[in-house]
């Protein structure tokens, strides 16, 4: 049973598109995962580190790794561990502080992310295919306005007015 499942009819309606919208990035998520194990011998998280490696050239830090996927430092290290020793990454020393070193993509890496993202833009493309252009472009919209709202600071209640 999907998350949506649970919800029924006497709940709000906000809530029964939050469990649909939970319920859609579930399958879709799982829909990527299969393929990028099943084309690519790799996981989601891997992917992830190569796509924030792939928009910093010059590489990132581990602790900026860890702040940007937003997980401990131990998950980076292993999974950076992993990446070194298949030659997809490699760690840079950082000028001026021998602790620290960045990593980046190695070029074989950036060939491999390159065909896994090219691949990962069709399986999106592909879990939309339900929907014609403008209704993306409408979801899109709508979804644009509850990010903006979820987005601002709480309102104090004892400054709201009448």
């Amino acid at each position: 049973m999907d998350l949506e499942a649970r919800a029924h009819s006497e709940h709000p309606e906000a809530l029964r598109l939050w469990l649909r919208l939970l319920t859609c990035t579930q399958l879709i998520e799982k829909q990527v995962r299969a393929g990028l194990r099943e084309q690519f011998d790799t996981t989601l998280p891997r992917f992830d580190l190569m796509a924030q490696l792939e928009r910093a050239p010059e590489g990132l830090k581990m602790n900026e790794l860890s702040r940007r996927m937003m997980v401990t430092g131990g998950n980076i290290t292993g999974i950076t561990d992993q990446l070194v020793a298949e030659g997809q990454v490699e760690r840079v020393e950082v000028a001026g502080d021998r602790r620290a070193y960045r990593v980046r993509l190695t070029p074989q890496g950036r060939q491999l992310f390159n065909e896994m993202a090219q691949q990962h833009e069709s399986w999106i493309v592909d879990a939309f295919a339900a929907l014609g252009s403008k209704d993306i472009a409408s979801l899109h919209k709508l979804l644009g306005k509850v990010k903006d709202h979820a987005q601002r600071p709480p309102q104090d209640p004892s400054t709201e007015t009448a």
